[in-house]
């Protein structure tokens, strides 16, 4: 039945049928509408952020936590702005999330009034902006919808100031569930499981799109069911445990050796991903000669639009891996089981001695001062609770956290999911507000960091019990390393000088651990490996959000 409104009133109650919990926000004068009803809903809670790219981040997080678009709120044309970073990177990544800005009355001309929707169309999914209060339970209910079905992603929702406060008879009615699990061809299933029972050197590499899927059992049930040495692409969630005999690691083009693996293999099966996308070039096709490609994946037009693919099927990941188990169990002969069986045996025999030789690789400065990123990893591993959840916002360190940190299930760690820098202050708090009852470890670069410090003020003003761990090394590494990989694979020199990079170390180090105590967080600066474990005991058990500065090796 409808009901005379405001569409302030209209917005908030929309948000409260989605079930709506947070408001993540950086308010303007335009947004007071909002703010001034805010009082008459207890029920959300408003987390403000002091930049923009904190509250997204913690939009991000939260939603893939979650499961469901979160709802944030920026304000007017220059808030908005400062968000499209990460509004980006969500909208690549298929993360969903509400984003709204208010705007001037539309009743008044204004050379100087931006069209918010034109300015946020190219890194949203859908936006609009409306200027009719009668208008906002329909526009909010599409939302949610938009975003919560494939292609997940963000949409823009803005407002004229007289959309929010003026009258009209209204029906609050939320968003529906969209059934949009897509099967999978047939065709393709069988021509898929012909070419992996047929195949010799087959392997796997699986995308945050299967663990969104809920197929992370069934990718591992395909992996022993064929053997497989099974990679992960770049990206944020447990696709695949961590702990299972057969993973190999990360797969990155910018290694040597993990670009030699493609070159080697004759099937790639690529799941939830998309195939081989970089920064660098490295050809114009990145597989074997005689290599055939299968590439399964939920979203239209993320299939056979880089790589010659020889086997393209959009589906839902799970449904896809179900019929593709199904196909190959009518196809495998004895002959097949033996040589399976043996695959699984050199993968296993591969896996141990890949992590054997990045133990290796790590020994000799073990015992060094400043410490190595690889000790900090091992201790901080072995320090933090049981039950804890990691956030991998570590940039440079990236390889040494993932060595340490092994997670059986999605959940256990998450990653920034994108490429904008500046997102782990408020993945790590947006985590933590997804899971309040279990202790949450941001690991940040130090670059990163303080990018969006000001997201510390924000967990002591929310007491949002998270706590950050901050790789400091004094330097630009991450600027180091990739000029290091552009130098050598793309430039062919034979003596990188990434090391003599403008700012590539600086004569002013943060000091993080005093910036964090000046905005009401424990601070605690580390330089000795032994601090680390009762420095985790003791921001855990303060039960407030703390930082741990510690200061490690940023050589290469």
């Amino acid at each position: 039945m409808p009901q005379t409104m405001t569409g302030k009133q209209a917005l908030l109650e929309m948000l409260k049928a989605e079930g709506v919990e947070y408001i993540f926000g950086n308010p303007g004068t335009s947004e007071g509408p909002i703010i001034d009803m805010l009082g008459d809903y207890p029920e959300f809670k408003y987390i403000l952020a002091l930049q923009e790219s904190v509250a997204v981040g913690m939009g991000e997080s939260y939603a893939r936590a979650t499961g469901t678009a979160s709802f944030v709120s920026l304000h007017v044309d220059s808030g908005l702005a400062n968000g499209i970073c990460l509004m980006l990177d969500a909208l690549n990544t298929g993360t969903p999330m509400v984003i709204t800005s208010a705007n001037y009355d539309a009743r008044k001309i204004n050379e100087t009034k931006t069209d918010l929707a034109e300015l946020v169309r190219p890194v949203t999914k859908w936006a609009v902006e409306l200027t009719l209060p009668d208008q906002i339970p329909s526009a909010i209910r599409r939302a949610f919808n938009e975003a919560n079905s494939h292609p997940k992603g963000p949409v823009y929702v803005g407002f004229t100031s007289n959309a929010l406060e003026a009258s009209a008879e209204m029906n609050i009615v939320p968003s529906s569930k969209i059934d949009d699990a897509v099967r999978p061809s047939l065709k393709g299933i069988h021509t898929a499981a012909s070419l992996l029972a047929a195949s010799k050197k087959p392997m796997m590499i699986v995308g945050d799109r299967v663990s969104d899927d809920g197929a992370v059992d069934q990718a591992v049930e395909l992996a022993e069911l064929l053997g497989l040495p099974v990679y992960q692409s770049r990206g944020a969630e447990v696709a695949f445990p961590t702990t299972h005999p057969q993973f190999m690691g990360n797969h990155s083009l910018r290694v040597p050796a993990d670009r030699e693996t493609l070159q080697q293999a004759d099937v790639v099966l690529a799941i939830g991903m998309d195939t081989f996308d970089e920064l660098f070039y490295w050809g114009d096709v990145i597989l074997g000669s005689a290599a055939k490609l299968i590439h399964i994946d939920p979203v239209h037009g993320r299939v056979g639009r880089s790589e010659p693919t020889d086997v393209g099927i959009i589906s839902h990941c799970g449904l896809a891996i179900e019929e593709l188990i199904g196909s190959l169990k009518t196809r495998l002969t004895p002959a097949n089981e033996d040589e399976i069986k043996t695959r699984a045996q050199t993968v296993v025999s591969e896996a141990v001695a890949k992590r054997r030789a990045f133990d290796a690789s790590v020994s000799g400065k073990w015992d060094s001062r400043p410490m190595t990123p690889a000790r900090m990893m091992d201790e901080l591993a072995k320090a933090i609770p049981s039950n804890a959840i990691v956030v991998d916002d570590a940039i440079s360190n990236r390889a040494a956290l993932r060595h340490y940190f092994q997670a059986a299930k999605r959940g256990d760690l998450v990653g920034v999911r994108g490429q904008a820098i500046g997102g782990g202050i408020g993945a790590t708090m947006g985590t933590q507000c997804a899971y309040p009852d279990s202790p949450v470890f941001g690991i940040i670069g130090d670059g990163s960091a303080m990018m969006t410090i000001q997201g510390l003020w924000t967990a002591a003003n929310d007491n949002i019990p998270c706590i950050f761990v901050i790789c400091n090394n004094g330097m630009y590494r991450v600027l180091k390393v990739n000029f290091n990989v552009y130098q050598r694979d793309i430039l062919q020199l034979s003596e990188p000088a990434g090391s003599q990079l403008l700012y590539s170390d600086f004569p002013t180090p943060f000091d993080i651990a005093a910036i964090g105590r000046s905005m009401g967080v424990h601070g605690e600066r580390i330089v000795e490996p032994e601090e680390i474990a009762p420095a985790v005991a003791r921001a855990v058990a303060s039960g407030k959000p703390a930082v741990l500065d510690i200061v490690i090796d940023g050589s290469l």
